[in-house]
């Protein structure tokens, strides 16, 4: 099975990208499932139902979220409409919307994602370790689910790296969100579970994390309240996480970082070229 994870999309540059190139993707890497964090996806500040529909319709099995779930209000009426949208499953209960999906992938197999995010530095929500035990134990690899996929939208590298280790041999894929920048340490975990720290972000990379350069630099330099920020407008890089699943188990038989685009330097997955 063939797995694609694509990191934070921030504003209409990575909206752009992944329209532009995630189509022609499926088809040249036979993708069975993608997955793709849209939390920034309207302006850099949550989703609206028109942006969520457009992922999916460019390619998109499954939209998950993070710490900017409902910054856009209409996202608490019409997450409860969109089996596909999932926010992280770690918010109290009662918060609208559920925080995994079972989605039938291209080849037939039934892929669980799962969205959870992270403590520290973050806002406190209810324990994401907890709240994965609870989600493994109720649909298990390789008896209720061919594949595992989960989203840590996480500040603290170690808290993701925990994660990791914590449910590997469990989950096909843990990759983390939320700080817009891909790290280096993809790879598959001894049990077996692919693992990245930060997959990036789908956006403009001549900006701070996604957003116009200017706004954040002064904030940092004068330390005083000003303009709200805005996405970057340039061109948008496609920046993700790609993984070859064992049919037979489940876990990672491959693991490589994809970067599409501009400024960074460019990524495929070698065992599908």
């Amino acid at each position: 099975m063939r797995l694609l994870f694509l990191g934070d999309v921030v504003g209409r540059p990575g909206r752009n990208a992944v329209v532009r190139r995630l189509p022609g993707l499926r088809e040249a890497w036979k993708l069975d499932c993608v997955v793709i964090n849209g939390e920034n996806a309207a302006g850099g500040f949550g989703i609206t139902e028109a942006i969520c529909d457009e992922l999916i319709e460019a390619g998109a099995d499954v939209v998950t979220l993070g710490n900017h779930s409902f910054d856009q209000r209409e996202a608490l009426v019409f997450i409860e409409r969109q089996p596909r949208l999932i926010r992280p499953a770690n918010y109290p209960a009662g918060t609208p919307g559920r925080g995994a999906a079972i989605v039938e992938a291209r080849n037939g197999a039934r892929v669980l994602v799962l969205n959870v995010m992270g403590r520290i530095y973050m806002d406190a929500l209810d324990d994401p370790f907890a709240s994965v035990e609870r989600a493994l134990q109720d649909c298990p690899l390789g008896t209720a689910c061919d594949a595992v996929l989960i989203d840590v939208h996480a500040e603290a590298t170690s808290e993701k790296q925990a994660m990791g280790h914590f449910v590997d041999g469990r989950a096909s894929l843990v990759v983390g969100t939320h700080t817009h920048v891909p790290t280096a340490d993809w790879q598959i975990l001894p049990g077996g579970t692919a693992y990245m720290t930060d997959a990036g972000m789908c956006g403009d990379y001549d900006s701070v994390l996604g957003m116009a350069k200017e706004e954040p630099v002064r904030r940092f330099l004068q330390k005083t309240p000003g303009p709200r920020m805005e996405s970057a407008s340039g061109e948008g890089t496609l920046s993700g996480v790609a993984v070859e699943v064992d049919d037979r188990t489940g876990l990672a038989l491959a693991v490589a970082p994809v970067r599409l685009g501009p400024l960074l330097a460019e990524a495929a997955p070698p065992f599908w070229a």
